[in-house]
């Protein structure tokens, strides 16, 4: 078991969501907390909320500029010392059918989706492969998986983020290396990211969420997918014929209307 006592842990979009509550979590298993957030105001809260209960900072960077991601790296260096337990967390979403989708839409979803938690990792790996120590906690998606329409710019992000992730955690193993990798994909989780959303499958709520993600990541579980149901969708998706599965799962299920209505985060 991995345990957050006296860990430095680093969570991308800390400052609202899960991001913040696995944020708390971890202060109250003992850890000190490094929050990055590119909301000022939202982080300068966290910090001043936070500090009553552990060992806080706040850094405000946009990690869908590597140039920040590396600047700010080394300000937590300087400041905290190295990263044990490294969660990215932050992503975005647009809601829209590709084709409505701008040049900008598509380089900033894909950026913060799918390069920014690869930028992040590479700036604190180096550092848990020399000490032979340390946890990478990749929030992916259960968009990472399955198809949905009016997300498929999030899904093309989502997808990258899983198959990057299990492939860092394999090469850890190949190299003998004791930094762990834990992939989680959740559906979709009631933090204001995705309002609108109608579903069949309950949307899950925050708290439990994250709970079940920080217990993960002190079990050293390599996927955590939630909720279990959805192991069933990836089992049909593997021996169905793709018609039947969008029968099935698009149709009879609701997946593939679950962003009609879809509003986000204002």
């Amino acid at each position: 078991m991995s345990s957050f006592q006296n860990q430095n842990v680093l969570i991308t979009g800390g400052a609202s969501g899960i991001g913040k509550i696995m944020g708390r979590l971890a202060l109250e298993r003992g850890a000190k907390l490094v929050v990055w957030d590119v909301d000022k105001q939202g982080l300068d809260d966290v910090v001043a909320e936070f500090s009553r209960q552990g060992k806080v900072c706040g850094f405000q960077v946009d990690v869908a500029d590597p140039e920040q991601i590396r600047n700010t790296a080394q300000q937590v260096k300087n400041r905290v010392g190295t990263i044990d337990i490294l969660i990215n967390c932050a992503g975005i979403i647009v809601g829209k059918y590709f084709h409505e989708h701008s040049e900008a839409d598509i380089r900033r979803t894909m950026s913060i989706d799918a390069d920014a938690p690869m930028f992040v990792t590479r700036a604190f790996i180096d550092d848990m492969i020399t000490r032979n120590a340390g946890h990478i906690c990749n929030i992916a998606s259960a968009a990472g998986l399955i198809s949905n329409p009016k997300m498929s710019v999030y899904v093309a992000g989502k997808w990258a983020m899983v198959g990057w992730s299990n492939s860092l955690r394999i090469e850890m193993k190949q190299l003998n290396k004791n930094v762990k990798v834990t992939t989680v994909m959740p559906y979709y989780i009631n933090t204001g990211m995705f309002d609108g959303v109608q579903s069949l499958i309950p949307v899950l709520k925050p708290e439990k969420v994250a709970r079940k993600i920080i217990g993960a990541i002190e079990m050293n579980r390599v996927f955590l997918d939630i909720p279990r149901i959805y192991r069933i969708i990836r089992i049909l998706q593997g021996i169905l014929p793709i018609r039947a599965f969008d029968w099935l799962v698009g149709g009879r299920l609701g997946i593939y209307k679950t962003m009609e209505n879809f509003t986000g985060r204002k």
